[in-house]
């Protein structure tokens, strides 16, 4: 079939791939072409897998990467983990939020780096993926735990797209600012706007420890932009953000993980 304005030929499969405690509910997309494609990790938001993540992966690998898109939340239920209508209004979303932070909560970050190690394992292997590092985007939640995994994994993730990611400093001595050093690939931050889960200072604080560490790193703050403002799928959907947000992660892929169509 194919997508976009590109016409460009996609292959698209909704299957089960390995994880460090069972096997992941997951979406794979790249090119119909004998590649090789850059594999890129796609990390959900807090509400899942779902058809406009679905959407978002395929925008991506139209550009000539291998999109893998897993269920961080495997060990708890399998996707859809919400209902269309649990997005679009704002009170039900909320409530939605609160039945999910669990599952959050439960995706320490041993667990997360245990999957992650396996799902790059899954994707390094399949046919048409080029070989070496890949990259991680992140979205809200999956922001966060991308960051995690590029701190975790330096060797085998070579650049970072974050948006509208909460919690990256934190007080905790596991806080995610505070392992950086580590990271050897650029990394994108791409803030929504008043933000309580990410505040000017906490905002300071990433860039502080990311110029101490040497890392190659942009980080901006998207004016008017609410927490979640790429899911349009969502009532924080904000569409300035979201174009902007794909302009800024397509320049660093071009960068940092440049990718060619045939």
């Amino acid at each position: 079939m194919t997508n976009g304005a590109e016409d460009i030929a996609m292959q698209q499969s909704s299957i089960d791939v390995p994880a460090a405690d069972g096997r992941s509910d997951a979406y794979f997309v790249k090119p119909d072409g004998p590649g090789p494609y850059p594999g890129i990790l796609f990390f959900m938001d807090g509400f899942g897998l779902r058809p406009r993540l679905r959407e978002m992966a395929d925008r991506i690998a139209e550009h000539g990467y291998a999109v893998l898109v897993p269920n961080l939340f495997y060990r708890d239920q399998r996707s859809p983990l919400v209902d269309p209508e649990e997005l679009s209004d704002a009170e039900k979303r909320s409530a939605a939020f609160g039945r999910l932070m669990p599952m959050i909560q439960g995706l320490t970050p041993d667990r997360l780096v245990a999957d992650t190690t396996a799902y790059l394992d899954f994707l390094s292997a399949q046919d048409g993926v080029a070989a070496g590092p890949a990259g991680i985007v992140g979205y809200c939640m999956g922001g966060r735990n991308a960051l995690i995994a590029i701190s975790a994994l330096p060797d085998r993730l070579a650049v970072l797209g974050s948006f509208h990611a909460g919690r990256l400093v934190t007080d905790g001595p596991d806080s995610p600012h505070l392992a950086v050093s580590s990271i050897t690939g650029e990394v994108y931050f791409g803030h929504a706007d008043n933000d309580g889960s990410m505040t000017p200072d906490q905002i300071k604080e990433l860039e502080a420890a990311l110029a101490s560490a040497g890392v190659r790193h942009t980080s901006e703050l998207y004016e008017g932009a609410p927490h979640g403002f790429t899911m349009s799928d969502t009532a924080m959907y904000h569409p300035e953000g979201e174009r902007r947000h794909w302009a800024a992660l397509f320049a660093l892929l071009d960068r940092a993980l440049p990718a060619q169509l045939a």
